[in-house]
């Protein structure tokens, strides 16, 4: 199973979701701030703040910033109370996207994530419509140069992954949620970074457009990725190699 669409690893090196520093930082504060709500301010006792202040850490994001939304989550500070919402729909070619998002305006969530799909030629569905094709892992991707195949597969035996894939110019790790720290832990104690790293939705089938649909497709996901509610947007689409280049250069 592969573990990445070639549209996911296009991403990673355009950079995570093409977005400006601040866009990035008010959605890692809002996932430590949801994280210390649901699991407490202590993240060792709270793998998704762990996972939050880690994430956020990687975008070099000031402690006082991270110090600040853990408290906001905790009630120590006031501050505004985000709810989680989950979207589920299809884009061009049947394909099944999932939105996570992060609003303290639910009917504003819903208009604008509607609205997304159904101006840029997908549909909303209902809950569990396209959620069963996707699996929770850690995915760790190491560059090709990095690392050789041997000293990577030695690391997931040893580590606990469960796998190591090919995706072309760059490795994949991928693990159980339970067990992607320990995993991360023993690939940088091996002296390899990571070009990416995170808990992650990974589809079990991808499906595949080229053309005028895959164009369609890429539109929507950047529509759904500059909405200030969204989170995540997870899909299982995959692109023909012509588009492929195309976006690669």
């Amino acid at each position: 199973m592969s573990g990445h669409s070639k549209w996911a690893t296009i991403k990673h090196k355009k950079g995570a979701l093409d977005a400006k520093r601040g866009r990035i930082f008010t959605r890692l504060i809002k996932e430590i701030t949801i994280a210390a709500k649901g699991g407490g301010g202590d993240p060792d006792g709270n793998p998704r703040l762990r996972t939050a202040i880690a994430a956020a850490k990687a975008e070099n994001m000031p402690q006082d910033n991270i110090k600040r939304a853990i408290q906001r989550g905790t009630g120590e500070l006031e501050g505004v109370n985000y709810e989680e919402i989950t979207f589920e729909g299809y884009g061009p070619g049947g394909v099944a996207v999932i939105v996570q998002c992060l609003t303290d305006n639910r009917n504003r969530a819903v208009s604008e994530i509607r609205h997304a799909f159904s101006k840029n030629g997908g549909n909303l569905g209902e809950t569990g419509s396209v959620g069963y094709m996707f699996s929770k892992k850690g995915v760790i991707a190491i560059e090709k140069d990095a690392a050789s195949e041997d000293k990577l597969m030695e690391l997931v035996l040893e580590s606990g992954a469960d796998d190591l894939n090919d995706e072309g110019d760059s490795w994949e790790i991928l693990s159980s949620p339970k067990d992607y720290d320990n995993v991360l832990a023993a690939v940088k104690a091996a002296g390899i970074t990571p070009v990416n790293a995170a808990v992650t939705l990974v589809a079990s089938t991808y499906t595949q457009l080229e053309g005028a649909q895959a164009n369609a497709m890429i539109r929507l996901l950047d529509v759904l990725e500059d909405l200030d509610d969204t989170q995540n947007v997870y899909s299982n689409f995959d692109m023909d190699e012509k588009t492929l280049a195309e976006m690669a250069g």
